[in-house]
């Protein structure tokens, strides 16, 4: 029995986000029981029926609308839908990549869950073959199986994109590619209906989709939550520092947050310079606008690539005397060894 998909919604998990989109199902299917065990109580008391009764019904009407004929007895008990819409994804020898839709999505609203910055080990080829995949890599899946959604007939597609592919590339500052718009209009152009993102680096972003609406969702709440772990947020010597003026924003939401005082880091990048790795970076200066001497430090930022800005802005802040930091950080990627 599908024992009614009222919201028609089906969950799709990425190439290496199966963990975590079986967490969101879970939530999901908590949520549905609660809601189905408090309107079947209240039916049950205003139809002097019994929660027994309320299921039969439920069951009859839900066969009655469904295209099978049932074979089985009803259940004596809430069956609660699974929402998850299984799929495979193959990599060919020539690097080549596949999306195959495992189950019926057909008039579904379909979310796509996808961590497009996993570089641990995926299954591929039907759990055959394990790789790391590049955000290339990932992606070329991400596309494929859009349409593979898009051409089995679902109403509607949601992705689910902790990382905003390309963020960073924003802006150009010679005859350089605005990718994270290119990606925007792809979006568009493919029919998704809504991307749901975590602290984009750059708002700006927003402007670039024509028909695809972007939610950004922000970890400031959950932040000040395990900050308030940490330290006591009362504490007169915290001051607010961001890294640089690309995160004022962000910083001084925290800072109005505490009624603690912002400053900022001032830093000036050599473009023609790609950072590699923590110990090499494109910063040829940085300079404090405010004061840190004995304080206690709250830096937060969107993202951590190789770490070797945050790590220069420490130095600086150190140099300043500050007491104590502490990074705020909502995307940890540490990448090119820059947990080392």
């Amino acid at each position: 029995m599908s024992i009614i998909k009222p919201h028609k919604l089906g969950v799709i998990a990425g190439p290496g986000s199966e963990y975590f989109t079986s967490k969101v199902v879970k939530h999901l299917r908590r949520l549905y029981k609660e809601r189905y065990d408090k309107l079947s109580g209240a039916l049950a008391k205003r139809h002097d029926m019994s929660e027994e009764d309320i299921l039969k019904m439920v069951t009859l009407i839900d066969d009655m609308n469904s295209k099978r004929i049932p074979r089985r007895k009803c259940p004596s008990q809430f069956q609660c839908p699974d929402f998850t819409i299984r799929a495979n994804y193959t990599r060919f020898a020539n690097g080549e990549e596949k999306a195959e839709i495992l189950d019926p999505v057909r008039g579904l609203r379909v979310f796509f869950i996808y961590d497009l910055s996993n570089m641990e080990l995926v299954k591929l080829n039907g759990g055959q073959t394990s790789v790391r995949l590049s955000v290339n890599d990932h992606l070329m899946f991400l596309l494929t199986t859009i349409h593979a959604i898009k051409l089995a007939g679902a109403e509607s597609i949601t992705l689910v994109l902790p990382t905003f592919p390309y963020s960073r590339q924003h802006k150009k500052t010679s005859r350089e590619a605005l990718t994270a718009s290119l990606f925007s209009h792809i979006c568009d152009m493919l029919d998704v209906e809504r991307i749901i993102t975590l602290d984009i680096h750059s708002r700006e972003i927003e402007n670039s989709f024509m028909k695809t609406h972007l939610e950004n969702l922000h970890g400031s709440y959950q932040t000040l939550i395990a900050l308030s772990r940490l330290i006591d947020l009362s504490d007169p010597d915290i001051v607010v520092v961001s890294p640089d003026t690309g995160a004022i924003s962000r910083n001084k939401f925290y800072a109005q947050s505490l009624h603690r005082p912002l400053a900022v880091l001032y830093k000036e990048r050599d473009y023609s310079i790609v950072s590699t790795d923590a110990n090499h970076t494109n910063i040829k200066n940085i300079k404090l606008l405010g004061d840190v001497k004995g304080k206690t430090v709250l830096m937060a930022d969107d993202m951590i690539a190789t770490g070797g800005t945050m790590i220069t802005a420490m130095r600086e802040l150190m140099n300043k005397g500050a007491k104590k930091i502490i990074c705020m950080i909502s995307l940890p990627f540490f990448n090119g060894g820059g947990i080392e």
